[in-house]
């Protein structure tokens, strides 16, 4: 099975400079290869401490040099964001970099400091993705940009250079909703699970995909990547320290800069279900709801991380799994440990897991599975009636 690696450059709390985070991460980064590997993602986010990665291309292509297999993934780029053609020449640009090893994550995005800063309406975000996904996606395939939509309305040019190879069967949305199933369907793109809603409603979510895409093109979807923030430890002690102190603390941050526990959202248009998500909270409590999120990821030693991931991996049948090591403040000591370990003694364990093929193997490859799905030991219980949470469309 393809194994990456995430990083996102986190800073929430300021316990170092932006210099000393970006010096770790880099690190991190230039030795993935060596490491074993097979991809590095990276998400893109702006103006704040949370994520450190406003221009993830110009991230990617810099580690296209100091590689020469990984693949490069955003993870994911926000599509609203930035003008269409700018999009489908930072990628155009990477595949020629790298000798064709870009990979194009998409989503419309969440976080309201973000759209403000750019002087964008988030109840615009869905429709402005819809448009430009199609014009990108369709733009790398041919080699013009053109089209004529309600947002966006481009008059046919030519990409130049022009485009290595398409990026069709090497895009992936990082969440699908009802809206966005046809979308994506039709423009052929895969899924990313990033782990951030109960398993069950993914599992829906994926049969509902898979049955659409199907009738749409006539051939089995892309099995999914599966993205989870991971904390391994030679005991199960030390696990558990990984997962109540950063795991913790990266499920707070993420509640605190999509402003989960906003009930505006119910205001804004595509965003209406948030307002759930504030309700429950509310109800619940901030530190019962962070501790939700936390237990969606996956900690433990290295025996225990390997069949938790396996076991998500059978239950959405995935195809490739990208791995977080560094979050929640981590000190780099702490993170280049989790890191390593993860390395030496989980990544290889993972690849040689047959699920039919590299990252965008369809559905329906490789063997039947008779194993359940092996959930995260939770040690409480699960906030009740929790919204689906996807970040993304």
């Amino acid at each position: 099975m393809h194994t990456g690696l995430s990083l996102i450059f986190q800073n929430v709390d300021d316990d170092l400079s932006d210099a000393d985070v970006y010096r770790h991460e880099l690190e991190l980064a230039a030795r993935a290869e060596s490491s074993g590997f097979e991809s590095v993602w990276v998400p893109e986010h702006h103006f704040t401490s949370y994520q450190l990665t406003p221009n993830v291309p110009q991230f990617l292509a810099w580690l296209a040099s100091q590689t020469s297999t990984l693949k490069l993934g955003t993870m994911v780029s926000v599509l609203p964001w930035q003008d269409p053609i700018r999009t489908a020449e930072n990628f155009v640009m990477l595949d020629h970099l790298s000798g064709g090893r870009g990979m194009l994550g998409i989503g419309r995005g969440l976080g309201r400091v973000e759209f403000d800063g750019f002087r964008l309406q988030m109840g615009e975000s869905r429709r402005r993705f819809s448009e430009y996904a199609e014009a990108i996606l369709n733009g790398l395939d041919s080699g013009f940009m053109e089209y004529a939509g309600e947002f966006y309305r481009q008059p046919r040019v030519e990409l130049r250079p022009r485009p290595f190879a398409p990026y069709r069967g090497r895009t992936f949305a990082s969440a699908i909703s009802p809206q966005s199933i046809d979308l994506m369907a039709g423009l052929g793109a895969g899924l990313m699970v990033i782990a951030q809603k109960p398993w069950e409603t993914v599992e829906a979510e994926m049969a509902n995909y898979r049955r659409r895409y199907l009738e749409v093109n006539g051939e089995e979807a892309p099995k999914p990547i599966l993205c989870v923030f991971v904390g391994v430890a030679p005991t199960e002690e030390e696990a558990q320290t990984l997962r109540d102190v950063y795991l913790q603390r990266y499920a707070r941050s993420t509640v605190e800069h999509y402003e989960f526990d906003n009930v505006g959202f119910a205001q804004i248009e595509g965003y209406e279900y948030y307002a759930a998500l504030s309700r429950n909270i509310e109800k619940h409590g901030l530190d019962r709801f962070c501790s939700f999120l936390a237990d969606l990821q996956v900690w433990g030693t290295p025996d225990q991380v390997v069949e938790r991931v396996l076991g998500y991996v059978d239950r959405l049948d995935a195809g490739a799994v990208v791995m977080a090591p560094s979050f929640g403040n981590m000190p780099p000591e702490v993170s280049a440990a989790n890191y390593d370990l993860l390395a030496r003694e989980v990544v290889p364990r993972l690849q040689a897991y047959d699920v039919g093929g590299d990252v965008g193997v369809r559905h329906g490859a490789g063997p039947v599975r008779e194993r359940g799905a092996q959930a995260q030991e939770e040690p409480g219980e699960r906030p009740e009636d929790v919204p689906t949470i996807g970040l993304l469309p």
